[in-house]
């Protein structure tokens, strides 16, 4: 791909990882400013219909960097926007509906420059492929080279649209158009990140002339002292990243115009793509899982085949079960350690063994098992307890436990895991429901936690004393647990409003647009 060279695109030599963060970050600003009102940007805009710009302070050293290497960091910004009468005339609104599709292209532009750097300085170099096997070039790269020349054919269109018409331009159509050729590379390379992740720390461990050749790569000027690693997930955080974008765009476009439906339908492509990417992902994931526990357990119960394509693991781990003595004048209590592995479809009850192997000698459907929190107070250790029902075990039989766990939040998250699945939240209803915002990302450690990425807004459905929270990402409306250091509360009850209020506005969108089809 020969790239034109564009005066108001290729300005900036940003890479995408710190343009992201700058981005991110402003919108962590944002919010708070909404939240805390001293700055509300609805309630108190300037009489000049022009956005006003945010006064930097030293800290903003990536922001200003931004601002200095390029002349185009925000649309209004453009010198033949700036001081138009076409600009004078525009709405607050119309501006920051440009605004938020110029963005779009600005992320893109500095997404293909890392791009750049990940295919012409690691992939293509003569030192790294002389370490590696073929097989081995192949997990870890993938169709990183793909994934570039599909990033740099949409930024060519995008610059056209532009160029067109820098006022009135549109973006979603070429999105839309795009999409095909998104879920052709995206999907594999997505796919492929276990096999990724488990070379590249493969490499990083036994493999010295490897360790040599990247230290002295990642030292190059070009990385701007940035990561291989960090150039590897980018495709993951750009695909997320882009359906945002889109839905930001959505959110601001005229209902019921041709904007609004090629926004809905670029969006809903780029949501449905994500979705199969971390099927996709989890299949390959739990597969591995069962083939791994397979070779791990054995049934003194009635045995039954463990490995299953529609099956997953859902939460495992291993507690205490309380047994009390009835006969003793004194209620006296005994313990176990019994491991349990929970699935979508079924639990297994194990005693665990040396050499990380488990006896399973009970288990049951997962329809037929529940979780509650015990009443029964208890004196010393045994604080943090929860009732476990198999209302039919193998035997079909109905059985009882009471567990203890190290943690509260230990036990919130098995009662969680344990409680019979839950239809799609409705976040209207949920009006009061406290709501937080990620201001650190966070990588989900467990099947049962939340993967978070900077200024995600998360609706909190329950919290722990020991600093974990239960929540729906608004965005998505994933579910799971994450730390609350993660996170800061959004208090403004006229901010979590304008956030329910935006979300919905995006699902009145899918309904109106494929309900007419």
């Amino acid at each position: 791909f020969k790239r034109r060279h564009s005066k108001l695109i290729n300005s900036s030599r940003l890479l995408y990882q710190e343009y992201s963060d700058v981005v991110l970050n402003k919108a962590i600003q944002n919010q708070k400013r909404v939240d805390s009102f001293s700055e509300d940007i609805e309630s108190s805009f300037p009489s000049s219909p022009r956005l006003r710009r945010k006064v930097l302070s030293p800290q903003d050293s990536y922001l200003q960097r931004l601002s200095v290497s390029s002349n185009a960091s925000l649309w209004q910004d453009i010198p033949m926007i700036r001081g138009s009468r076409m600009l004078l005339n525009m709405s607050r609104d119309e501006q920051k509906l440009q605004e938020a599709k110029f963005e779009l292209i600005m992320s893109e532009a500095s997404y293909l420059r890392s791009l750049n750097v990940a295919v012409d300085h690691f992939q293509r170099s003569s030192e790294l492929q002389a370490v590696l096997t073929n097989q081995e070039r192949q997990w870890l790269f993938s169709r990183l080279q793909d994934v570039r020349d599909v990033s740099a054919s949409f930024l060519f269109d995008l610059e056209e649209k532009f160029e067109e018409d820098m006022f009135t331009f549109h973006v979603c159509d070429v999105a839309l158009k795009h999409a095909p050729e998104f879920r052709r590379v995206y999907l594999p390379y997505v796919t492929n990140q276990t096999y990724q992740e488990q070379t590249f720390q493969r490499l990083l461990n036994g493999n010295a002339g490897f360790q040599q050749v990247l230290e002295r790569l990642e030292s190059d000027p070009v990385c701007q002292r940035l990561s291989l690693k960090s150039f590897l997930i980018l495709p993951f955080q750009r695909i997320t990243r882009l359906k945002l974008l889109l839905q930001n765009i959505l959110k601001r476009t005229r209902p019921g115009s041709e904007e609004e439906v090629q926004a809905t339908q670029a969006y809903d492509a780029l949501e449905k793509l994500i979705k199969d990417c971390n099927e996709n992902v989890q299949r390959m994931k739990s597969t591995e899982e069962l083939i791994y526990l397979s070779q791990k357990i054995e049934f003194e119960c009635k045995i039954f085949p463990l490995i299953s394509q529609s099956r997953r693991l859902v939460k495992c781990g291993e507690l205490t079960a309380l047994d009390f003595n009835t006969l003793s004048p004194k209620w006296k209590v005994t313990t176990r350690p019994i491991y349990l592995h929970l699935f979508n479809d079924c639990l297994l009850l194990s005693r665990p063994k040396e050499g990380g192997r488990f006896v399973v000698f009970d288990h049951a459907a997962f329809s037929d098992v529940r979780g509650e929190k015990c009443e029964v107070k208890l004196h010393g250790t045994n604080k943090n307890v929860f009732r476990l029902f198999l209302l039919q075990n193998y035997q079909g039989k109905r059985a009882e436990f009471l567990f203890r766990t190290e943690t509260q939040s230990e036990k919130l998250r098995w009662i969680s895991a344990l409680a019979p699945p839950r239809g799609e939240l409705d976040l209207l209803e949920c009006p009061d429901a406290p709501q937080v915002q990620c201001i650190r990302t966070y990588k989900a450690r467990e099947n049962d936690e939340l993967a978070l990425e900077k200024a995600d807004i998360i609706m909190v459905m329950q919290s722990s004393t020991d600093g974990w929270m239960e929540g729906v990402k608004l965005s998505d409306r994933e579910r799971g647990w994450f730390p609350s250091e993660h996170v800061e509360l959004i208090s403004s009850k006229h901010a979590r409003q304008k956030n329910l209020k935006e979300e919905e506005r995006v699902k009145n969108a899918k309904q109106q647009v494929f309900c007419n089809k």
